[in-house]
């Protein structure tokens, strides 16, 4: 049965030139400019951790650098999920979820001489707030581009797809945030710095809902 030409000419004037998706990992390169920013701001704005000689290059600038790099291969990882018919499986998405988390305290354990250095007395939830604010807030334009990036992509998942972006996001936001903090008391890195990335990662989650939402 032959549609009218009126409908024909309505789905015509509809029809515009489409451009493909480039790969996850090229599109997730956009956010390195921002990342890196973002790992010499948060230290950069505020003062840098007073042993950072004693920690030396590498471990101080080489493994931020490594862990906010890793961030963008989650935040990959999140744009190839945002891509319908090539979602990741449920290992795939546990594995990623438990290794972004375990950077920043596997970081702490290569790099700390003793886990005893925190807040003074009666300044912990003070100095832990401090730091998850800061983290929280400089992850934000990393989080923004990602969200863009993966709505493009109409994922079918958003609230997954946010999650792992916010996971990629909050690390990168970490990364600067270890230049910056030498506390290493198990407290404060959990909810100051854990914390921070754990929260990043569900407020990645209700923007990823919330843009498909609006989309739709």
């Amino acid at each position: 049965m032959n549609a009218p030409n009126d409908l024909r000419d309505t789905i015509a004037r509809d029809l515009r030139p489409t451009r493909p998706l480039r790969s996850p990992v090229v599109r997730a390169l956009v956010l390195l400019p921002i990342a890196v920013a973002i790992v010499l701001s948060v230290p950069g704005l505020r003062f840098f951790r007073s042993d950072l000689a004693v920690i030396g290059v590498v471990k101080a600038w080489g493994f931020s650098f490594g862990q906010a790099l890793a961030g963008l291969v989650i935040v990959a990882a999140a744009l190839r999920e945002s891509i319908p018919g090539r979602g990741l499986s449920r290992r795939a998405i546990a594995l990623t979820i438990a290794a972004g988390l375990a950077i920043p305290f596997a970081l702490l354990a290569v790099t700390a001489s003793a886990f005893d250095v925190g807040p003074a007395p009666g300044h912990g939830l003070e100095e832990g707030l401090g730091c998850f604010r800061v983290s929280a807030v400089s992850s934000i334009p990393a989080l923004i581009a990602a969200a863009w990036l993966a709505a493009r992509a109409f994922p079918l998942r958003p609230a997954l797809a946010g999650a792992l972006y916010g996971l990629g996001c909050g690390l990168i936001a970490d990364a600067g945030l270890r230049l910056f903090c030498e506390y290493t008391v198990p407290t404060h890195v959990l909810f100051g710095h854990g914390g921070a990335v754990l929260g990043v990662m569900a407020l990645g989650a209700i923007v990823g809902k919330a843009v498909a939402g609006r989309r739709r």
